[in-house]
Protein backbone atom coordinates (compact mmCIF):
# COMPACT_ATOMS: atom_id res chain seq x y z
CA UNK A 1 0.00 0.00 0.00
CA UNK A 2 1.39 3.39 -1.02
CA UNK A 3 0.87 5.42 2.20
CA UNK A 4 -0.40 8.99 2.25
CA UNK A 5 2.66 9.86 4.34
CA UNK A 6 5.67 8.26 6.03
CA UNK A 7 8.82 9.21 7.90
CA UNK A 8 12.30 9.56 6.40
CA UNK A 9 15.03 8.14 8.64
CA UNK A 10 18.60 8.33 7.38
CA UNK A 11 21.92 7.00 8.64
CA UNK A 12 22.86 10.18 10.54
CA UNK A 13 19.52 10.06 12.39
CA UNK A 14 20.30 6.55 13.61
CA UNK A 15 23.82 7.57 14.62
CA UNK A 16 22.51 10.58 16.58
CA UNK A 17 20.12 8.39 18.56
CA UNK A 18 22.79 5.73 19.17
CA UNK A 19 25.20 8.38 20.48
CA UNK A 20 22.62 9.64 22.95
CA UNK A 21 21.84 6.10 24.13
CA UNK A 22 25.44 5.81 25.34
CA UNK A 23 25.74 9.38 26.66
CA UNK A 24 24.47 8.71 30.18
CA UNK A 25 21.39 10.91 29.67
CA UNK A 26 18.18 9.37 28.35
CA UNK A 27 15.72 12.02 29.52
CA UNK A 28 15.66 15.55 30.98
CA UNK A 29 19.24 15.98 29.82
CA UNK A 30 21.27 18.35 27.63
CA UNK A 31 19.70 17.31 24.31
CA UNK A 32 16.35 18.74 25.37
CA UNK A 33 17.63 22.28 25.77
CA UNK A 34 19.85 21.97 22.68
CA UNK A 35 16.84 20.92 20.62
CA UNK A 36 14.74 23.75 22.05
CA UNK A 37 17.37 26.38 21.29
CA UNK A 38 17.98 25.10 17.77
CA UNK A 39 14.25 24.87 17.07
CA UNK A 40 13.72 28.44 18.26
CA UNK A 41 16.36 29.67 15.84
CA UNK A 42 14.84 27.65 12.99
CA UNK A 43 11.43 29.25 13.57
CA UNK A 44 12.64 32.83 14.23
CA UNK A 45 11.27 32.70 17.77
CA UNK A 46 12.95 33.39 21.11
CA UNK A 47 11.79 30.43 23.19
CA UNK A 48 10.86 26.85 22.35
CA UNK A 49 9.49 24.30 24.81
CA UNK A 50 9.73 20.60 23.96
CA UNK A 51 6.89 18.26 24.92
CA UNK A 52 5.89 14.71 24.08
CA UNK A 53 3.20 15.38 21.43
CA UNK A 54 1.48 18.05 19.39
CA UNK A 55 -1.54 17.57 21.64
CA UNK A 56 0.60 18.30 24.71
CA UNK A 57 1.90 21.40 22.91
CA UNK A 58 -1.66 22.67 22.42
CA UNK A 59 -2.53 21.93 26.05
CA UNK A 60 0.56 23.77 27.30
CA UNK A 61 -0.30 26.78 25.15
CA UNK A 62 -3.85 26.84 26.52
CA UNK A 63 -2.47 26.73 30.06
CA UNK A 64 0.05 29.50 29.41
CA UNK A 65 -2.66 31.63 27.78
CA UNK A 66 -4.73 31.38 30.97
CA UNK A 67 -7.59 29.49 29.32
CA UNK A 68 -9.95 28.12 31.97
CA UNK A 69 -13.52 27.29 32.98
CA UNK A 70 -16.10 29.67 31.54
CA UNK A 71 -13.85 30.71 28.65
CA UNK A 72 -14.49 30.14 24.96
CA UNK A 73 -11.82 29.24 22.42
CA UNK A 74 -12.49 29.71 18.70
CA UNK A 75 -11.17 26.87 16.54
CA UNK A 76 -11.74 25.90 12.90
CA UNK A 77 -14.26 23.17 12.15
CA UNK A 78 -11.79 21.38 9.87
CA UNK A 79 -8.94 20.16 12.07
CA UNK A 80 -7.81 17.16 14.08
CA UNK A 81 -9.77 16.79 17.31
CA UNK A 82 -6.74 17.65 19.47
CA UNK A 83 -7.07 21.33 18.54
CA UNK A 84 -10.41 21.71 20.28
CA UNK A 85 -9.84 18.97 22.87
CA UNK A 86 -7.01 21.06 24.34
CA UNK A 87 -9.49 23.82 25.19
CA UNK A 88 -11.77 21.29 26.88
CA UNK A 89 -8.85 19.97 28.96
CA UNK A 90 -8.70 23.44 30.51
CA UNK A 91 -12.44 23.55 31.17
CA UNK A 92 -13.19 25.92 28.28
CA UNK A 93 -15.76 25.59 25.51
CA UNK A 94 -14.67 25.28 21.87
CA UNK A 95 -16.53 27.51 19.42
CA UNK A 96 -16.26 26.42 15.80
CA UNK A 97 -15.52 28.86 13.00
CA UNK A 98 -16.05 28.04 9.34
CA UNK A 99 -13.26 27.73 6.80
CA UNK A 100 -12.50 29.36 3.48
CA UNK A 101 -13.89 26.99 0.80
CA UNK A 102 -10.79 27.35 -1.40
CA UNK A 103 -8.01 26.79 1.15
CA UNK A 104 -9.93 25.24 4.10
CA UNK A 105 -8.12 27.69 6.39
CA UNK A 106 -10.06 29.36 9.20
CA UNK A 107 -12.19 32.24 7.92
CA UNK A 108 -11.32 35.49 9.74
CA UNK A 109 -14.77 36.95 9.02
CA UNK A 110 -16.49 34.04 10.72
CA UNK A 111 -14.00 34.26 13.59
CA UNK A 112 -14.91 37.93 14.05
CA UNK A 113 -18.62 37.05 14.06
CA UNK A 114 -18.11 34.45 16.78
CA UNK A 115 -16.05 36.52 19.22
CA UNK A 116 -17.87 37.17 22.49
CA UNK A 117 -16.96 38.59 25.88
CA UNK A 118 -16.04 35.01 26.88
CA UNK A 119 -13.54 34.46 24.05
CA UNK A 120 -10.09 33.84 25.53
CA UNK A 121 -8.17 32.56 22.52
CA UNK A 122 -8.30 31.99 18.78
CA UNK A 123 -6.58 28.91 17.38
CA UNK A 124 -5.57 29.15 13.73
CA UNK A 125 -4.81 25.80 12.08
CA UNK A 126 -2.37 25.88 9.17
CA UNK A 127 -4.36 23.21 7.39
CA UNK A 128 -2.32 20.89 5.13
CA UNK A 129 0.76 23.08 5.66
CA UNK A 130 -0.43 26.49 4.46
CA UNK A 131 -0.17 29.39 6.95
CA UNK A 132 -3.41 31.18 7.78
CA UNK A 133 -4.17 34.89 7.31
CA UNK A 134 -2.38 35.90 10.51
CA UNK A 135 -2.59 39.63 9.76
CA UNK A 136 -6.40 39.51 9.82
CA UNK A 137 -6.45 37.20 12.85
CA UNK A 138 -3.97 39.39 14.73
CA UNK A 139 -6.16 42.41 14.14
CA UNK A 140 -9.17 40.58 15.61
CA UNK A 141 -7.17 39.26 18.55
CA UNK A 142 -5.61 42.62 19.44
CA UNK A 143 -8.91 44.49 19.11
CA UNK A 144 -10.53 42.13 21.61
CA UNK A 145 -7.64 41.35 23.97
CA UNK A 146 -7.56 37.71 22.82
CA UNK A 147 -4.56 35.36 22.68
CA UNK A 148 -3.68 34.12 19.19
CA UNK A 149 -2.48 30.51 19.08
CA UNK A 150 -1.16 28.91 15.91
CA UNK A 151 -1.72 25.17 15.48
CA UNK A 152 1.19 24.68 13.11
CA UNK A 153 1.30 20.91 13.42
CA UNK A 154 1.08 20.78 9.60
CA UNK A 155 3.27 23.73 8.68
CA UNK A 156 6.79 23.47 10.12
CA UNK A 157 9.08 24.81 7.40
CA UNK A 158 6.44 27.13 5.96
CA UNK A 159 6.36 30.91 5.95
CA UNK A 160 4.08 33.89 5.37
CA UNK A 161 5.49 36.89 3.49
CA UNK A 162 8.94 35.56 4.30
CA UNK A 163 8.21 35.30 8.03
CA UNK A 164 8.68 31.79 9.34
CA UNK A 165 5.93 29.76 10.90
CA UNK A 166 6.67 29.80 14.61
CA UNK A 167 6.82 33.57 14.86
CA UNK A 168 3.35 34.52 13.59
CA UNK A 169 1.27 34.14 16.77
CA UNK A 170 1.56 34.47 20.55
CA UNK A 171 2.04 30.71 20.79
CA UNK A 172 2.82 28.28 17.98
CA UNK A 173 2.32 24.55 18.44
CA UNK A 174 4.11 21.88 16.40
CA UNK A 175 3.89 18.10 16.09
CA UNK A 176 6.88 15.81 15.61
CA UNK A 177 4.83 12.71 14.78
CA UNK A 178 6.36 10.37 12.15
CA UNK A 179 4.09 11.60 9.34
CA UNK A 180 5.04 15.26 9.86
CA UNK A 181 7.79 17.19 8.04
CA UNK A 182 10.38 16.06 10.61
CA UNK A 183 9.97 13.57 13.43
CA UNK A 184 11.22 12.81 16.91
CA UNK A 185 9.28 9.54 16.89
CA UNK A 186 6.57 11.30 18.83
CA UNK A 187 6.86 14.79 20.19
CA UNK A 188 5.79 18.39 20.06
CA UNK A 189 7.12 21.91 20.50
CA UNK A 190 5.69 25.30 21.46
CA UNK A 191 7.37 28.53 20.41
CA UNK A 192 6.78 31.95 21.96
CA UNK A 193 8.55 35.25 22.58
CA UNK A 194 7.16 35.52 26.13
CA UNK A 195 9.71 34.42 28.79
CA UNK A 196 7.11 34.06 31.54
CA UNK A 197 4.90 31.91 29.33
CA UNK A 198 7.87 29.71 28.39
CA UNK A 199 8.64 29.22 32.09
CA UNK A 200 5.02 28.31 32.87
CA UNK A 201 4.95 25.77 30.05
CA UNK A 202 8.21 24.16 31.20
CA UNK A 203 6.73 23.72 34.66
CA UNK A 204 3.40 22.51 33.26
CA UNK A 205 5.12 19.78 31.22
CA UNK A 206 6.72 18.38 34.38
CA UNK A 207 3.94 18.09 36.96
CA UNK A 208 4.01 21.80 37.79
CA UNK A 209 7.42 21.39 39.47
CA UNK A 210 9.64 24.47 39.24
CA UNK A 211 13.00 22.67 38.82
CA UNK A 212 14.10 19.59 36.89
CA UNK A 213 16.54 16.87 37.93
CA UNK A 214 19.54 18.47 36.22
CA UNK A 215 18.93 21.78 38.02
CA UNK A 216 18.60 20.05 41.40
CA UNK A 217 21.72 18.00 40.70
CA UNK A 218 23.68 21.19 39.94
CA UNK A 219 22.47 22.79 43.17
CA UNK A 220 23.16 19.61 45.18
CA UNK A 221 19.64 19.62 46.62
CA UNK A 222 16.82 17.14 46.83
CA UNK A 223 14.16 19.76 47.39
CA UNK A 224 11.63 20.75 44.76
CA UNK A 225 8.36 22.64 44.75
CA UNK A 226 5.17 21.83 42.84
CA UNK A 227 3.47 25.20 42.49
CA UNK A 228 0.76 24.36 39.92
CA UNK A 229 -1.04 21.24 38.75
CA UNK A 230 0.88 19.99 35.74
CA UNK A 231 1.34 16.87 33.64
CA UNK A 232 4.11 14.55 32.56
CA UNK A 233 4.60 15.93 29.06
CA UNK A 234 8.39 15.66 28.94
CA UNK A 235 10.32 14.72 25.79
CA UNK A 236 13.32 12.39 26.14
CA UNK A 237 16.90 13.12 25.13
CA UNK A 238 16.66 10.17 22.74
CA UNK A 239 13.79 11.81 20.89
CA UNK A 240 15.46 15.23 20.97
CA UNK A 241 18.60 13.73 19.41
CA UNK A 242 16.47 12.43 16.55
CA UNK A 243 14.66 15.76 16.31
CA UNK A 244 17.92 17.69 16.14
CA UNK A 245 19.22 15.47 13.36
CA UNK A 246 15.97 15.79 11.42
CA UNK A 247 15.77 19.56 11.90
CA UNK A 248 18.96 19.96 9.86
CA UNK A 249 17.05 18.54 6.89
CA UNK A 250 13.93 20.67 7.19
CA UNK A 251 14.74 22.92 4.21
CA UNK A 252 15.50 19.92 2.01
CA UNK A 253 12.35 18.09 3.12
CA UNK A 254 10.17 21.17 2.56
CA UNK A 255 11.62 21.79 -0.89
CA UNK A 256 10.92 18.19 -1.89
CA UNK A 257 7.30 18.39 -0.70
CA UNK A 258 6.82 21.54 -2.78
CA UNK A 259 8.31 19.78 -5.81
CA UNK A 260 5.88 16.88 -5.33
CA UNK A 261 2.94 19.28 -4.97
CA UNK A 262 3.89 21.11 -8.16
CA UNK A 263 4.17 17.85 -10.07
CA UNK A 264 0.77 16.68 -8.81
CA UNK A 265 -0.77 20.03 -9.74
CA UNK A 266 0.60 19.93 -13.29
CA UNK A 267 -0.66 16.38 -13.87
CA UNK A 268 -4.07 17.08 -12.33
CA UNK A 269 -4.73 20.30 -14.26
CA UNK A 270 -6.40 18.63 -17.29
CA UNK A 271 -8.69 16.46 -15.12
CA UNK A 272 -12.05 18.22 -14.74
CA UNK A 273 -13.43 16.32 -11.75
CA UNK A 274 -10.62 16.94 -9.23
CA UNK A 275 -9.21 20.20 -7.92
CA UNK A 276 -6.30 20.78 -5.52
CA UNK A 277 -6.80 23.23 -2.67
CA UNK A 278 -5.98 26.85 -3.41
CA UNK A 279 -2.53 28.13 -2.52
CA UNK A 280 -2.07 31.77 -1.53
CA UNK A 281 0.67 33.78 -3.27
CA UNK A 282 2.19 35.11 -0.06
CA UNK A 283 2.95 31.74 1.56
CA UNK A 284 5.51 28.98 1.44
CA UNK A 285 3.33 25.93 1.95
CA UNK A 286 4.95 23.14 3.97
CA UNK A 287 2.64 20.57 2.31
CA UNK A 288 2.13 18.15 5.16
CA UNK A 289 -0.87 17.04 3.07
CA UNK A 290 -1.77 17.29 -0.59
CA UNK A 291 -5.56 17.58 -0.64
CA UNK A 292 -7.88 17.45 -3.62
CA UNK A 293 -11.63 17.92 -3.95
CA UNK A 294 -13.49 15.10 -5.69
CA UNK A 295 -16.46 16.21 -7.80
CA UNK A 296 -19.25 13.67 -7.38
CA UNK A 297 -21.51 15.54 -9.78
CA UNK A 298 -19.08 15.06 -12.68
CA UNK A 299 -18.09 11.46 -11.93
CA UNK A 300 -21.30 10.01 -10.59
CA UNK A 301 -19.54 8.39 -7.62
CA UNK A 302 -19.06 9.74 -4.13
CA UNK A 303 -15.78 10.58 -2.45
CA UNK A 304 -16.22 7.52 -0.21
CA UNK A 305 -16.73 5.23 -3.22
CA UNK A 306 -13.62 6.71 -4.81
CA UNK A 307 -11.74 6.24 -1.51
CA UNK A 308 -12.51 2.50 -1.57
CA UNK A 309 -11.37 2.17 -5.17
CA UNK A 310 -8.08 3.90 -4.41
CA UNK A 311 -7.47 1.49 -1.53
CA UNK A 312 -8.23 -1.46 -3.81
CA UNK A 313 -5.57 -0.16 -6.19
CA UNK A 314 -2.98 -0.02 -3.39
CA UNK A 315 -3.11 3.74 -2.82
CA UNK A 316 -3.54 4.75 0.82
CA UNK A 317 -5.49 7.97 0.35
CA UNK A 318 -7.01 9.50 3.47
CA UNK A 319 -9.55 12.13 4.53
CA UNK A 320 -8.59 15.15 6.68
CA UNK A 321 -10.96 15.96 8.42
CA UNK A 322 -14.57 15.50 9.44
CA UNK A 323 -15.88 18.65 11.14
CA UNK A 324 -14.96 18.20 14.78
CA UNK A 325 -18.44 18.94 16.12
CA UNK A 326 -19.83 15.93 14.23
CA UNK A 327 -17.88 13.43 16.35
CA UNK A 328 -20.03 11.53 18.89
CA UNK A 329 -18.36 13.07 21.96
CA UNK A 330 -19.08 16.58 20.72
CA UNK A 331 -22.66 15.79 19.76
CA UNK A 332 -23.30 14.24 23.17
CA UNK A 333 -21.54 17.02 25.07
CA UNK A 334 -22.52 20.16 23.11
CA UNK A 335 -25.50 19.05 21.04
CA UNK A 336 -26.09 18.90 17.31
CA UNK A 337 -24.20 21.80 15.69
CA UNK A 338 -24.71 20.79 12.07
CA UNK A 339 -25.21 23.84 9.90
CA UNK A 340 -22.90 26.11 11.91
CA UNK A 341 -20.05 25.79 9.42
CA UNK A 342 -21.50 25.07 5.95
CA UNK A 343 -18.22 25.39 4.06
CA UNK A 344 -16.55 22.83 6.32
CA UNK A 345 -19.47 20.43 6.01
CA UNK A 346 -19.52 20.68 2.22
CA UNK A 347 -15.75 20.23 1.97
CA UNK A 348 -15.74 17.13 4.16
CA UNK A 349 -17.84 15.28 1.57
CA UNK A 350 -15.34 16.04 -1.21
CA UNK A 351 -11.78 16.04 0.15
CA UNK A 352 -9.13 13.36 -0.33
CA UNK A 353 -5.50 13.46 0.81
CA UNK A 354 -3.16 12.00 -1.80
CA UNK A 355 0.20 10.42 -0.91
CA UNK A 356 2.96 12.97 -0.30
CA UNK A 357 6.27 12.30 1.46
CA UNK A 358 9.98 12.76 0.86
CA UNK A 359 10.70 9.40 -0.78
CA UNK A 360 7.68 9.30 -3.11
CA UNK A 361 8.81 8.76 -6.69
CA UNK A 362 7.68 10.30 -9.96
CA UNK A 363 6.36 6.87 -10.93
CA UNK A 364 4.31 6.73 -7.71
CA UNK A 365 2.78 10.14 -8.43
CA UNK A 366 1.98 9.22 -12.02
CA UNK A 367 0.30 6.02 -10.81
CA UNK A 368 -1.85 8.00 -8.37
CA UNK A 369 -2.95 10.42 -11.10
CA UNK A 370 -3.56 7.61 -13.61
CA UNK A 371 -5.73 5.90 -11.00
CA UNK A 372 -7.71 9.12 -10.52
CA UNK A 373 -8.31 9.29 -14.28
CA UNK A 374 -9.27 5.61 -14.44
CA UNK A 375 -11.72 5.80 -11.51
CA UNK A 376 -13.33 8.95 -12.86
CA UNK A 377 -13.52 7.69 -16.44
CA UNK A 378 -14.99 4.29 -15.51
CA UNK A 379 -17.54 5.93 -13.22
CA UNK A 380 -18.56 8.43 -15.90
CA UNK A 381 -18.86 5.67 -18.50
CA UNK A 382 -21.01 3.54 -16.18
CA UNK A 383 -23.28 6.53 -15.47
CA UNK A 384 -23.68 7.28 -19.19
CA UNK A 385 -24.52 3.64 -19.93
CA UNK A 386 -27.07 3.56 -17.13
CA UNK A 387 -28.70 6.78 -18.34
CA UNK A 388 -28.83 5.52 -21.91
CA UNK A 389 -30.58 2.33 -20.78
Amino acid sequence: MLPYSKQTIERDDIEAVAETLTSGWLTTGPKVREFENTFALATSSIYAVAVNSGTAALHCAMHAAGVGPGDEVIVPAITFVATSNAAIYQGATPVFADVDPTTLLIDPQDVCAKVTSKTKAIVAVDYAGQPCDYAALRQIADANGITLISDACHSLGGSLNGQRVGSLADFTCFSLHPIKQITAGEGGMITTNDPDAAKRMREFRSHGVTTDFRQRDRLATHRYAMETLGYNYRLTDIQCALGLSQLKKLTRFTRRRNDVARFYTSLLEPIPFVEPLGNRDDVLNAYHLFVIKWDEALTGISRDEAFQQFREKGIGVNVHYQPVYQHPFYVETYGDQNGCCPNAEAAYNDILSLPIFYQITEADIRYVVETIEMIGASATSATMTKNAA
